[in-house]
């Protein structure tokens, strides 16, 4: 793919004019070349070559991060240098959303270009009108990203003589970092956007031997959509993988590529709110500013709105099937994301009973969503997104509730099964042995996705996670020592310290935020009260001067805000509802006055995934705060704790008390 939209030496960009530099920035992509537009690009070429006039290196302009769905204005490469800039025409402040803007734009590129791993990359924001810049100060964090340089358009060679002066190392081959494989791992908000924005899974994924089943998967779901409509049958395929492996990142691809134009039209469906609620608000942010962009340009954008035609709400989709009981949905593809947490009959009859006035009905809720697809006369595919012990709210059924439907009810319908499906983490039960004997089923390697992308510094955090929580010591010490001086993992029972450590890590807009289990209820000493529900738009979606944000570290998310979703850095706040007794896990619900045991096994295994989901969240690192407890406090005493902490210690988690 072309990197930049502009690529040449600063020899080569010198020699050209102005109105040259810039038609060839329009003729990149002309639909997107507006009078403002132009006007912008003639300052930052007049501001670029001004700056660099005897200087050696390279200039690439527009230069493309599709993670982030956006373009560096500016990348220039001179000495050992990596120059990331940021204009902003007409701006007389460095303000911070903008600084944040270039920070981000070097993270990225220190993240995920392989090329710009081992290099000095300089964010610098220039305000273009602005009078003064901000005092040069070059201050570089351990992987080499300075902290962004703010500087006025006079003095932006200034800065950048100053750079060169001091930073030593061998001048960078231009040609060769700018090819560099990219591989991104997105947030899935992030991806969605992206996604949407019309970029492919290949642009905004990794594409390391390690991650290369995400493709792969992508694509087997996406031939098996093909071959259904070909030869008019109906499937259903079951996706596995580790968590922040980008099954979601799948189903979104899908959807996105199959939008209501296309006679393969798919729907988006998950049961998590809070996930749907986040990625509709984000989407349609962008969307809204694609359309007065588009209204500007004199073109026609999507209608409005149209966010809802694919990313909805399961259990909304599964009420219009009651509205018209023979009528097929308008979707051939439909897509179940965390499939194995749709509700069993018990909880699905129950909810029917009582909120829809209908008594007498008796199917599970993968059983009615597959009936309601059965509607389709021709062909219809269901994709199944399964994660691995993510079930963590009463009534959802795992993954047997549809392995028992398809056997049960639909043998008509081919199945396509992970071949991973059978590990008992996906607790499919016997239900693996039914779908086997069934007549239509295909076990397949390719549907299941084995490397977690969420913690790009850490692929192996699941690992270390599922260990810890059941009690594999050996494995877990060995886990966590691999993911030592990657990932960091800090224990404290200060929590002011936890607050401050996860403040000094995140840079530009990276987000950090408090996380606790639904169950946490003693915490409240802390200032931490799970039953003040945060929302998780604010939550996610607002920037840190908003009180409601993450970023405030004021508002705690429970697993069921968060599931789904990801941060950068976080607080994870263990409470005692899960506390070490002799050798063993204790679970525990605080009721009125005292805790009280959880007896049942498939609560307490709700209980467990709540803190898999929290300890799972963080891409970069992760602080976990157990408090001190307080003798004086029945609900509360140190007994609860301390074993915590000396578990999580032994483990390898370094303590942090500064």
């Amino acid at each position: 793919m072309q990197r930049a939209w502009f690529n040449n030496s600063i020899d080569a960009f010198l020699r050209e004019t102005t109105e040259s530099v810039v038609g060839t920035l329009a003729l990149a992509n002309p639909l997107e070349t507006t009078h403002e537009q132009a006007g912008a690009w003639r300052e930052q070429v007049e501001i670029l070559r001004s700056s660099l006039a005897g200087l050696s290196g390279h200039v690439f302009l527009e230069f493309d991060i599709p993670r982030m769905g956006r373009r560096i204005d500016a990348v220039v490469v001179s000495g050992p240098v990596v120059f990331v800039i940021e204009f902003k025409s007409g701006a007389k402040l460095f303000e911070r959303a903008a600084i944040n803007q270039a920070w981000d734009y070097a993270l990225d590129l220190k993240n995920f270009h392989e090329t710009s791993h081992a290099l000095k990359l300089i964010p610098v924001l220039v305000a273009t009108e602005a009078v003064t810049s901000a005092p040069y100060r070059l201050e570089f964090a351990e992987d080499g990203v300075a902290t962004p340089l703010e500087s006025t358009a006079a003095d932006l060679r200034v800065f950048i003589d100053c750079v060169i002066a001091v930073v030593v190392g061998d001048p960078v081959d231009a040609d060769a970092w700018c090819v560099g494989n990219y591989r991104p791992t997105p947030t899935i908000v992030e991806a969605a956007r992206a996604l949407y924005a019309r970029h492919s899974v290949e642009e905004i994924s990794r594409n390391d031997a390690g991650s290369s089943n995400l493709r792969v998967t992508s694509r087997r779901v996406e031939e098996l959509i093909d071959e259904a409509r070909a030869q008019r049958r109906k499937v259903i395929c079951f996706v596995t993988g580790v968590p922040g492996a980008g099954k979601t990142l799948v189903g979104l691809n899908v959807a996105t590529r199959r939008d209501e134009s296309s006679p393969t039209h798919a729907v988006f469906l998950s049961g998590n709110g809070p996930l749907v609620a986040v990625l509709r608000a984000a989407l349609t942010r962008d969307d809204r500013e694609r359309r007065r962009l588009a209204r500007g340009k004199g073109r026609t954008a999507r209608e409005a709105n149209p966010i809802k035609s694919f990313i909805q709400n399961v259990h909304h989709f599964r009420d219009a099937a009651l509205v018209d009981e023979v009528a097929p949905p308008v979707d051939h593809v439909a897509i179940f994301d965390e499939a194995q947490r749709a509700w069993n009959l018990a909880k699905t009859a129950d909810f029917m009973k009582r909120r829809k006035g209908r008594p007498d009905f008796r199917y599970s809720e993968p059983e009615f969503l597959i009936s309601y697809m059965d509607r389709h006369t021709d062909w219809a595919v269901i994709v199944c997104l399964v994660g691995g012990g993510q079930e963590i709210h009463t009534g959802e059924g795992g993954i047997s509730e549809w392995l028992d439907a398809v056997s049960g009810s639909y043998p008509h319908w081919h199945l396509h099964v992970s071949s991973q499906l059978t590990d008992s983490e996906y607790a499919a039960g016997c239900a693996i042995d039914k779908a086997r004997r069934h007549a239509r089923a295909h076990l397949e390697h390719g549907l299941h996705l084995s490397v977690s992308m969420r913690s790009f510094r850490a692929e192996n955090l699941s690992t270390f996670v599922k260990a810890l929580l059941d009690r594999e010591e050996v494995q877990a010490r060995r886990s966590l020592a691999d993911l030592r001086g990657r990932y960091p993992i800090y224990v404290t029972r200060d929590l002011d310290a936890a607050k401050r450590w996860v403040r000094s890590q995140a840079r530009g807009s990276e987000r950090l935020g408090l996380l606790a289990s639904s169950k946490a209820a003693r915490l409240k000493p802390h200032a931490i009260d799970v039953r003040v529900e945060a929302d998780p738009v604010n939550w996610f979606l607002a920037d840190a001067a908003d009180i409601r944000s993450s970023q405030y570290l004021e508002d705690v998310a429970t697993e069921f805000q968060v599931q789904g979703l990801e941060l950068d850095w976080s607080i994870v706040n263990w409470d005692g509802d899960l506390r070490i007794v002799g050798s063993e896990w204790a679970y525990h619900d605080f009721r009125g006055r005292k805790w009280q045991r959880i007896k049942k096994i498939e609560h307490q295994g709700y209980l467990k995934n709540a803190y898999r989901v929290l300890l799972t969240r963080a891409r970069q690192g992760m602080v976990i705060f157990v408090p001190p407890g307080d003798p004086a406090d029945h609900t509360r005493p140190p007994s609860y704790y301390d074993p915590i902490y000396r578990y999580l210690t032994a483990l390898g988690a370094a303590s942090y008390i500064h």
